[in-house]
């Protein structure tokens, strides 16, 4: 059934339309009923030069010219009052079908797994939400009735080609002929995934760009340029050669789409010379070659409308596509018999996970015990799977093999709202929204008191950073000059948790990156956060997971060394050297120190 779907995207479009179906379809036909109204001042056209050929040189009674020229007047002016009251209802039903496709977007989007948010960047989702809707937005305002009219035309135009002479109406039809062949071209072959392609481009670069832009402050220091941005430039290399060859692809068929329906006299004009002088009648065929003359250039106009529709049909059907995409992502479904941790603990019992089919898994048979109220360091070399290890306890992920458990219970058998007022996060990367300090504490737990938000913000250590906030709490922030340092930030994602006060604590180091000033405040804030807690630390400095109750050494998903820190010293193993190593590195910074 998706597949069906995947392979005519439009038909799925009218799903988010609800109510406005109908003005959709009424302006569609509008636009079609305009396009028809619109050939008829030519068919009063041929009548007219009639008229003025049978009349010639007196006109003064020739009172059907006139008439006639009244009917060109009102046809053509009905055709645009038309043509702008279906673009009318179009726009009014594409707005809305544009918002209930974001609002389904958004809406599946909060129920995805964590762990899909952040595989895709910002950019990525932006594009996939905001910019394919606004891209059927547009198709449906303006291109999908325009293209009704670029398929209702064809019929009225081969009628019209026919009723006056045959001869010439197939003169007419030949350059039209030749430009669908030439048509065909620019879409099938190496063009055929197009589309696709093109969009898959778009949403790289802007994904790269997103990145670029945020990381302008590194970028500046060291005094890099784009190129050191490898995904933005190679994205931007992409799209380079891809627009680059498909217009070099396109460039003979184009040029011969554009001569062909541009070049009826080219076949007009010979054929009339030969046909006039064998004539019996050269008057009426004269009026006749005039007609074919003056209309030919509707037929070219049309074949460019047909063109740019099949365009812009393409995209928009990749569009929605796309956004069908992530609708068909699994969401966390809540569990048909929904269970209760019975305490804090963290099991993982045998536990593989791969991030996508085919790939390695990025852990392999893991498993290990967390008992209430421990703290457990998950330590080892980036891409050992720590955080993929972490990110499963709260369900960013699902295991593909193997349970992971908290209080004994399967975290996939947890009601999802259990499970996050169960376990607490900080990462490193911290996100504060541009708000006042208080009520980005509050979005922890929306129904806190003052007093609760006060002494969580205090048991932070975020006393110093109210005392210099023009309104203490009530500041917002990134407003008005009110910027926060990176430790800061992160002292505030740590009031967070504690006022959540989870019995479980998933901890990826916040020190890594703060300075000395900050880091020593930041451990105080920790000591505080994890009192009487379950705790599953990411360990990036060694120096803070030496009084942990365990040491798990990860190693390419594999599970290689567990212990205190002593016993693993004792192993002389994979964490002895590491520890070996940090070590040194910690003494050659603090000589430098002194040196300097």
């Amino acid at each position: 059934m998706k597949s069906k779907e995947r392979k005519s995207g439009l038909s799925g479009l009218f799903k988010y339309a609800k109510n406005y179906a109908a003005l959709s379809v009424t302006g569609c036909i509008f636009s079609g009923v305009s396009a028809v109204m619109s050939l008829v001042p030519y068919v009063c056209l041929y009548f007219i030069i009639e008229g003025l050929f049978s009349t010639y040189p007196d006109y003064t009674n020739e009172k059907e010219v006139f008439d006639y020229g009244w009917m060109a007047v009102i046809f053509a002016a009905g055709s645009l009052v038309i043509y702008f009251a279906g673009l009318l209802l179009t726009h009014f039903a594409a707005f809305r079908i544009s918002k209930n496709m974001k609002k389904a977007a958004i809406a599946h989007a909060v129920d995805l797994p964590m762990g899909y948010v952040s595989k895709k960047s910002s950019g990525k989702l932006r594009k996939i939400i905001n910019d394919n809707a606004d891209m059927t937005e547009t198709f449906l305002a303006h291109q999908l009735p325009d293209t009704v009219g670029a398929l209702v035309l064809p019929v009225a135009i081969l009628i019209m080609l026919f009723m006056f002479d045959i001869r010439l109406g197939i003169l007419c039809l030949l350059p039209m002929i030749i430009g669908v062949v030439f048509l065909s071209k620019m879409f099938v072959g190496k063009n055929m995934g197009f589309m696709q392609t093109y969009m898959d481009a778009l949403e790289d670069m802007n994904s790269g760009a997103v990145e670029y832009i945020r990381g302008m402050p590194v970028v500046k220091v060291f005094q890099q340029s784009v190129y050191s941005f490898e995904n933005f430039y190679r994205s931007i290399m992409k799209y380079k050669e891809f627009a680059s060859d498909y217009a070099l692809n396109c460039r003979i068929p184009m040029v011969g789409f554009t001569i062909a329906t541009n070049g009826a006299a080219f076949f007009l004009v010979p054929a009339a010379i030969i046909i006039l002088a064998s004539t019996d009648n050269p008057k009426a065929f004269f009026l006749d070659f005039m007609f074919y003359a003056l209309f030919s250039p509707v037929c070219g106009s049309m074949m460019t409308r047909i063109m740019y529709a099949a365009e812009t049909t393409m995209q928009a059907s990749q569009a929605i596509n796309r956004i069908d995409e992530l609708l068909e992502e699994k969401t966390l479904c809540d569990p048909d018999e929904k269970r209760e941790p019975k305490d804090s603990s963290i099991e993982f019992d045998n536990v593989t996970f791969s991030y996508e089919k085919g790939q390695n898994p990025a852990l392999k048979n893991i498993s290990f015990l967390v008992e209430p109220g421990q703290t457990v360091a998950l330590v080892g070399a980036s891409g050992g799977g720590k955080t993929t290890a972490a990110s499963l306890v709260p369900r960013f992920f699902d295991a593909d093999t193997g349970t992971v458990k908290i209080g004994g219970v399967d975290v996939r058998d947890i009601e999802e709202e259990k499970l996050m007022r169960q376990v607490a996060f900080v990462f490193q990367d911290t996100h504060l929204f541009k708000d006042t300090i208080r009520e980005n504490i509050r979005i922890a737990k929306p129904d806190a008191t003052e007093q609760e938000i006060n002494e969580a913000l205090m048991a932070a250590q975020c006393d110093d950073i109210l005392r210099k906030m023009p309104d203490g709490a009530d500041t917002v922030i990134e407003e008005k000059g009110v910027y926060l340092s990176g430790g800061e930030k992160q002292r505030l994602s740590l009031a967070r948790a504690i006022l959540k006060d989870a019995p479980v604590i998933i901890l990826d180091e916040a020190t890594a990156f703060a300075d000395s000033e900050n880091e020593a405040a930041i451990q105080r804030a920790f000591e505080e956060l994890i009192k009487d807690k379950t705790v599953l630390m990411i360990a990036h400095r060694l120096s803070t997971v030496r009084n942990a109750d365990k040491i798990i050494v990860l190693e390419e998903g594999i599970l290689k060394e567990s212990g205190t820190h002593e016993k693993l010293l004792e192993k002389n193993g994979i964490y002895a050297k590491m520890w070996r190593d940090y070590r040194s590195s910690v003494e050659w910074k603090f000589k430098k120190e002194v040196s300097a």
